[in-house]
């Protein structure tokens, strides 16, 4: 038996603004059936792309244009070379160490009032690790720049796998640790 009645939210007043840069929605005011007063006054979210990219070397160019065009259209020019340098390395490391064959690894991007973060996440198994390398060997050093480029980083869990992030703060420059 199928009810047709109004959804119980149907009576909540809130007004609703889209915000066309962006296409994210967010409230303006929010307020409760039994109270008046304002909950939120406004609502700042963080705006969020994110895409699949294929176990292959050449996702990594790719993975780098989708960050730039995310940041353009975020209008992100401060840092932004520091922070394609960063998913390039993040999405390497995740590409040589995470991904098992025949799988996909993620890029998300994050931005907040003043702060980008960066998150690649795998199906790997294993921790990234950052070891000092000989001085000339070819690879090795990507997550010992993220960790100077960035204000923070580390590694989180996920299931199958892990996410490794870092956030560059977009005023001042702060020297991360993990």
């Amino acid at each position: 038996m199928t009810v047709n009645s109004p959804s119980p939210h149907a009576n909540y007043p809130y007004q609703p603004v889209l915000n066309d840069r962006y296409g994210l929605s967010h409230c303006k005011r929010l307020v409760t059936q039994r109270d008046d007063r304002p909950v939120n006054v406004e609502i700042h979210p963080a705006m969020l792309r994110e895409r699949y990219f294929p176990r292959s070397r050449q996702s990594i160019g790719s993975t780098r244009e989708f960050a730039a065009v995310t940041l353009d259209a975020w209008g992100v020019t401060r840092r932004r070379d520091d922070l394609l340098l960063c998913v390039s390395e993040l999405a390497t490391n995740a590409l040589l160490h995470g991904v098992p064959p025949g799988r996909y690894y993620r890029l998300r991007l994050l931005l907040f009032d003043d702060l980008v973060r960066v998150e690649v996440a795998d199906s790997g198994g294993g921790l990234p690790q950052v070891k000092e390398r000989d001085p000339g060997a070819e690879g090795g050093r990507g997550l010992l720049l993220v960790a100077a480029l960035a204000g923070r980083w580390g590694v989180g869990p996920r299931r199958p796998g892990k996410v490794v992030w870092c956030e560059l703060p977009l005023t001042g420059h702060l020297h991360g640790t993990p």
